[in-house]
């Protein structure tokens, strides 16, 4: 999948009960890489802990 179009998809993100966006595996996994942000749905492992994956 091409990540170029910046486009959000409805399976791309959802609003939480506090209205933040929170961002689907599916859309991490558009994205191509982990962003170091401790994502709540990050497929690629990363620890803010260790900042290590």
């Amino acid at each position: 999948m091409n990540f170029t179009n910046n486009e959000l998809l409805p399976e791309d993100f959802y609003i939480n009960k506090e209205g933040y966006k929170v961002f689907t595996e599916k859309y991490h996994l558009k994205r191509g890489y982990c962003c170091k942000s401790d994502c709540k749905h990050c497929p690629y492992g990363f620890n803010p802990l260790t900042h290590n994956y």
